[in-house]
């Protein structure tokens, strides 16, 4: 037979952006058969993954001297998703199959034995990347086409089998775009929250200080007993949050999509995600990396909540390696041959006992801790994160006259309007700087400007800070907190009372805790 090349497209995911690969098969006499490109051994091993695919489904793999580049060739190519292109590409070339549509459509894929296509990680960066490079369609297995579809402009087919493909390209067999009505979706599911605020009996004061914390974006910690209610409060704070932007909502599923968190039949993400990591976790798992960098729990909570339950039990490493996400609200994981970068824009909320028996400050059990032994447990959290959390709060347990009330709290939906009215003065007052949507993330600079005392509060402060013995780093977040207090109140200037109650919520910045 005389030599012939077709190519096939399909793609590679790097952090949350993806790359073309352009599948090049080269058929000619011989029996033989090459990969190239710089693939893993998953990809590599698609040769007899093919091979049975099409023999389940009536095709034969041809016996000729099979030559396949993957081209950029500086790219590794990483995974079983790409099986779809190359065993269309080698029956386009053995000619078996039309190679004329093949130009324009992008396609991923995993094989089973049986010719059925797995899911994928990453659709939705793929589909993003076909649209920008003008591909008519995109192929993908049925269960990751609602995910693709999210985005406009681009004809998504989801198959079950290679053999719906390979009929399809045949023009033997009609496969149906799969449409999404993208804000239909948004907008439908954002307010199906599956607790509430109403479920809380008492605990009014932490109550106030989640609302703070979601109104400014701020991060906060919750200090008491066990069976106080801590765990169950943090739950319940993405149903105060404002709700998502459709761009928020799409960085997301972008991040859940690359690292394969998108159940089958979902397209958006609609709710902020809440992520509650057991504290065994490494320190990959948490900022993200490994041999093919994955994102990390900082960035699967990105837009949302990471909460740290039993704060003082996580290893030390694990803790600091989140301190310089925190700040700069991104994560970047280096290796020798390239450098990915995952947003980690997340809101902390970490919950602790006071002391290693759990009834340090308890109204009602005695401690047995020794004081040195509440301080050495409290010091297990460094001050360089500690500074970095504006909002710290005790928690003291629910009376039984609270718990057996009947009478609901306070919804959530109502917590919700007050931290959106916030949230809208802050947008318009960062509008001009980029990256700062939020209280919490003001610099030193904008502290100046939107967050000054007046000589009043510039006296309570100080004499809180001498009082109370509150540590220098304290002064800057007293500021941040109360600068939401006021927006909460609908109140252009710090007042006396938005100071005190922000000087409330710095427990652990008092030299004499545990003392």
């Amino acid at each position: 037979m005389l030599t012939k090349l077709v190519k096939s497209y399909a793609a590679a995911v790097q952090g949350i952006s993806a790359t073309v690969v352009t599948v090049e098969v080269n058929c000619s006499k011989g029996i033989q058969f090459f990969l190239v490109g710089l693939p893993d051994v998953a990809v590599r091993e698609s040769h007899e993954r093919i091979i049975s695919a099409l023999q389940v489904c009536g095709y034969k793999f041809p016996r000729n001297r099979i030559v396949i580049n993957m081209a950029p060739a500086d790219i590794r190519k990483e995974g079983s998703s790409y099986d779809l292109p190359l065993a269309i590409g080698i029956l386009a070339a053995a000619e078996q199959i039309d190679s004329s549509a093949l130009s324009k459509f992008l396609m991923m894929g995993e094989l089973s034995m049986d010719g059925s296509l797995q899911p994928i990680k990453g659709a939705l960066p793929i589909a993003i990347k076909a649209r920008e490079e003008g591909f008519k369609g995109i192929i993908l297995p049925k269960q990751n086409a609602c995910e693709a579809a999210v985005v406009n402009n681009l004809e998504v087919y989801g198959a079950s089998n290679i053999k719906e493909v390979l009929e399809f390209m045949d023009g033997k067999r009609v496969l149906s775009p799969t449409v999404i009505d993208t804000r239909k979706e948004f907008y439908d599911r954002q307010q199906l929250f599956d607790c509430d605020f109403s479920d809380v009996r008492g605990q009014e004061n932490v109550k106030r200080a989640m609302e703070v914390a979601a109104a400014g974006g701020h991060n906060l910690i919750m200090v008491g007993p066990p069976g106080s209610g801590k765990s169950m409060l943090a739950k319940r704070l993405p149903t105060i949050l404002p709700p998502f932007t459709l761009q928020e909502s799409l960085e997301t599923t972008k991040i859940h999509s690359v690292a394969g968190k998108i159940s089958g039949g979902t397209s958006l993400m609609v709710q902020r995600p809440f992520r509650s990591p057991h504290h065994t976790i490494s320190n990959v798992a948490m900022v993200g990396g490994g041999a093919f960098p994955q994102p990390g729990e900082i960035s699967l909570a990105h837009n949302g909540v990471l909460f740290l339950d039993e704060l003082p039990e996580f290893n030390r490493s694990v803790l600091e390696v989140m301190r310089q996400p925190l700040e700069d609200r991104l994560i970047n994981i280096s290796r020798a041959r390239f450098t990915v970068e995952y947003p980690a824009g997340f809101m902390l909320v970490a919950s602790m006992n006071p002391c290693p028996c759990g009834y340090y400050n308890h109204p009602d059990r005695p401690c047995l801790c020794s004081p040195g032994a509440v301080q050495k447990y409290m010091n297990r959290i460094s001050g360089p994160l500690l500074d970095r959390i504006d909002i710290q709060i005790e928690i003291v347990p629910v009376p039984f006259e609270k718990i057996s009330e009947q009478q609901p709290s306070e919804p959530s939906a109502a917590v919700r309007e007050r931290v959106i009215k916030a949230r809208a003065i802050q947008e318009k007052r960062f509008a001009a700087y980029d990256g700062i949507y939020c209280n919490a993330q003001m610099n030193t600079k904008l502290l100046h400007q939107y967050a000054v005392p007046d000589a009043a509060g510039l006296s309570i402060l100080k004499t809180a800070m001498q009082r109370l013995c509150l540590s220098a780093r304290a002064y800057d977040r007293i500021l941040k907190v109360s600068r939401t207090i006021a927006d909460l109140d609908d109140s252009e200037r710090i007042e006396v009372r938005h100071l005190a109650e922000a000087i409330q919520y710095r427990s652990l910045d008092r030299e004499n805790w545990g003392m």
